[in-house]
């Protein structure tokens, strides 16, 4: 049975809202892979008309997160190894070469967001290792002086949310990974581009070795279910 911890209060526009508890929840690894929902349950547990809910689930569809289901109702798009490795391609080639023009610029990497990138591993919480994560990150693409690194990057990160939500359920968030900014960091601010360079391509390596360590286990998750436990936005 469909349980949404949480109702939206009264209102006639509801089509974010919704949009962010269902990518939330997609992305966390909630509601995984396989996973079959109707609008009728959202609507229900949400308390909100099924129209917002009809244009959200367009949206993910579009988006890719969730496709038509056999039957009734749509399902959260299973994980494909090769588009996991396509994706890890496009955010490589991205970090590489926004960590190439930050570091010509000796741009400044805000401290605090590896301070608070360790204090989100050290919680567990991994929605905030994500946010942590994607928010390092985001200083880099804009310390780059190029606004359409960020712009590409983010088209992507939605999915690399869902695949690091994803892995979290099979494996813990490997330990070097606030080490491995805070060098990156580093040789940003010295304006030693090659070193930045290497950092950073070493770090989408490892990375991707962590993901293909537990892509198996990753994507056994495919198959029919039903939604059990989706939250509200925290």
């Amino acid at each position: 049975m469909l349980t949404l911890k949480a109702k939206l209060p009264a209102r006639t526009n509801f089509v974010d809202e919704v949009h962010k508890v269902l990518l939330d929840a997609i992305c966390e690894g909630t509601l995984k892979p396989g996973t079959r929902i109707t609008q009728e349950e959202i609507a229900e547990q949400l308390n909100v008309s099924r129209s917002p809910v009809l244009q959200a689930l367009r949206l993910l569809k579009k988006d890719g997160f969730i496709q038509d289901a056999p039957g009734r109702g749509v399902q959260v798009t299973p994980l494909q190894a090769d588009w996991i490795d396509s994706l890890y391609e496009i955010r490589g080639a991205l970090d590489v070469l926004a960590t190439k023009l930050a570091s010509q610029k000796r741009a400044c990497i805000d401290p605090s967001l590896l301070v608070a990138g360790l204090a989100a591993t050290e919680s567990g919480n991994m929605q905030a290792i994500i946010d942590a994560d994607l928010a390092f990150h985001t200083a880099i693409y804009r310390a780059s002086g190029n606004p359409l690194i960020e712009a590409s990057a983010h088209t992507h990160w939605g999915h690399l949310r869902r695949v690091m939500g994803a892995v979290h359920q099979v494996s813990a968030t490997r330990s070097s990974l606030w080490e491995e900014h805070s060098a990156i960091a580093q040789a940003i601010g010295a304006g030693d581009v090659a070193r930045a360079v290497s950092l950073s391509e070493n770090h989408i390596d490892c990375a991707k070795a962590g993901l293909g360590n537990n892509l198996s286990r990753l994507l056994e998750t495919h198959d029919d279910r039903t939604i059990e436990d989706v939250h509200a936005p925290r």
